[in-house]
């Protein structure tokens, strides 16, 4: 039986309850393409909150996304801390020198205040406005980096190696200074009008660190931190691969799970069906180079293996489309997620 139109916002609490909305919700994770539209430079488009909103709103509805992603790039949450960050002008702007130099220095960090910093303001205006813009019809999905992953930034990843297997004791200070920070900028993004909360913690997938080091560290730190956030989450890898997790990830609270490309997403459905929505799976890297044609047939695909039952959103497996991604990849996404993704799925006959 089909369904009458939802808005995004019906469509994507209808799947999250794990129920069959009208269609497959489609996220398209764009942040730089907003620069394009406005006929920007990167830094100049993440410099104004306003440049953001409206990026994001012409954004979605040239290709229907059904959300709102004011994402402004990785490194801002380091930012402020104090660190330099570096624009590229076909790129996303990434860290410059770790604001620890040296691991002894962890002692004497404190985490900032959102309230009393600048560039964290500029995120919440565009939450606001983009907020107003919705009323209500629209999800806004704010971003938080874990408190896990957030060091990788912070002073390196060979030095944060280091810290989490020698030096147990920082370890756990950083980790307390992170989880004050990340619980603070979570909430103050959902009082500003986010929907949910993007947590980002790539450290906490297999491909970084076992599972077994993960348990002890990056899962006991999101079941602390997901339960102090005022709103739902969605846990992403950022790429990196989490099946076997998924008995752990039932266990933090969170909602959602981003997905790899490089696992199977019949398998990652299975995992946690009726549990936790899956977020995913299109590989944004290869997606810089498909055809129509393929973008057409891979979303296909991907729709025949995951969708059915709901607990399904269509997104890349990273959290952000690359700058290269074409127009008409996007739209052949667009229409296919149209053409395929409309409930009940029809699957291709063997």
């Amino acid at each position: 039986m089909k369904h009458a139109e939802m808005t995004p916002m019906e469509r994507v609490l209808t799947t999250l309850s794990h129920k069959e909305p009208d269609r497959v919700p489609l996220f398209l994770m764009l942040t730089m393409h907003g620069a394009k539209e406005l006929g920007l430079s990167i830094k100049e488009y993440f410099s104004k909150a306003e440049n953001v909103a409206e990026g994001q709103k012409r954004l979605q509805k040239k290709y229907t996304s059904d959300c709102y992603y004011p994402f402004f790039y990785a490194p801002i949450e380091v930012e402020a801390f104090g660190a330099e960050v570096i624009y590229s002008e076909d790129g996303p702007p990434n860290s410059g020198l770790p604001v620890i130099n040296n691991i002894s220095d962890i002692k004497k960090l404190e985490a900032p205040r959102v309230e009393n910093t600048k560039v964290l303001h500029k995120v919440l205006k565009s939450i606001e406005i983009l907020k107003a813009e919705s009323k209500g019809n629209l999800p806004i999905i704010g971003v938080a980096m874990s408190p896990f992953s957030l060091p990788v930034m912070q002073l390196g990843f060979e030095k944060y190696l280091e810290l989490m297997h020698y030096h147990l004791d920082l370890f756990e200070h950083l980790m307390k200074i992170n989880m004050a920070f990340c619980i603070d900028w979570a909430n103050a993004q959902l009082a500003a009008g986010a929907t949910a909360i993007c947590y980002f913690d790539p450290v906490s997938s297999t491909t970084i660190v076992p599972k077994e080091l993960y348990y002890k560290t990056g899962f006991q730190v999101a079941k602390q931190t997901i339960a102090k956030i005022n709103g739902p989450t969605a846990t992403h890898f950022a790429s990196g691969n989490c099946l076997t997790l998924s008995g752990l990830l039932l266990q933090t609270g969170t909602a959602v799970v981003g997905v790899s490309a490089q696992e199977n997403i019949s398998e990652l459905k299975q995992a946690f069906k009726n549990k936790l929505s899956v977020l995913g799976n299109l590989n944004g890297i290869e997606m810089r180079r498909w055809t129509k044609e393929e973008a057409t047939n891979i979303v296909k695909g991907v729709i025949e293996k995951a969708a059915s039952g709901g607990g399904f959103i269509l997104a890349d497996n990273h959290g952000e489309i690359p700058f290269q991604v074409k127009d008409e990849t996007l739209l052949a996404i667009k229409e296919a997620v149209k053409k395929y993704g409309t409930y009940p799925i029809q699957k291709v006959q063997a």
